[in-house]
């Protein structure tokens, strides 16, 4: 009998983890209550949609995030899942994310298969984001889209949703500290609403 892979492994407990019953929505604000009660309680947020593509190689599963743009004019620089807002266009949040992801890292959308749905996310910039974790195949190989996307790398899912990884940092915003998680990799900052959502993953994951 052919023994499992150790992406095979990590692929079953990540099938199990998004079956459990998901955590609330999160926000950028969750480790800032004080901060919190600075927002309108009428904001209108926009709604974005994100992939948290999981790809297979012989050491588990690795993700798939990118380093934007530092000419954009959101988060320039800053480490991101693919994704952006939801158009008129798209059928629904899912549709969304499979479109950024194949303009942005030139990801074909129907390679892409769905394995599951995260907690919706508010960002500090306004956004109430969808996120999608979606298995890719194997031989990928991401192409940035240059306007968008300065590179694209991979990061193993074992230490993305590993606790001991994840750090609390904060910076000044509108005259207080605003707390957030970062989870340091190498030369990537990876922070603020992708390290948040990978929080939720991680939550999953170790969800008894």
């Amino acid at each position: 009998m052919e023994q499992p892979t150790p992406a095979d492994r990590d692929l079953s407990r990540l099938r199990a983890a998004l079956a459990r019953p998901a955590p609330d929505p999160s926000s950028d604000f969750d480790l800032n209550a004080e901060v919190a009660k600075l927002l309108p309680p009428n904001r209108v947020l926009r709604p974005a949609a994100v992939l948290c593509p999981v790809i297979a190689r012989p050491h588990g599963l690795d993700v798939i995030l990118t380093r934007r743009s530092s000419q954009l004019k959101q988060h320039p620089g800053q480490v991101a899942f693919p994704g952006g807002k939801i158009d008129a266009t798209d059928a629904d949040a899912r549709a969304a994310a499979l479109r950024e992801a194949e303009e942005e890292i030139g990801l074909p959308r129907d390679a892409v298969e769905i394995l599951g749905e995260l907690p919706v996310h508010e960002t500090v910039t306004g956004f109430r984001m969808h996120p999608f974790v979606g298995l890719i195949p194997p031989d990928f190989v991401p192409v940035p889209e240059a306007g968008e996307v300065e590179e694209a790398f991979a990061v193993p899912l074992a230490f993305l949703t590993d606790p001991a990884n994840r750090q609390v940092h904060g910076r000044a915003w509108r005259g207080h500290v605003r707390r957030y998680y970062a989870m340091p990799y190498g030369p990537y900052y990876i922070w603020g609403a992708t390290a948040r959502v990978l929080k939720s993953l991680s939550d999953l994951t170790h969800a008894h």
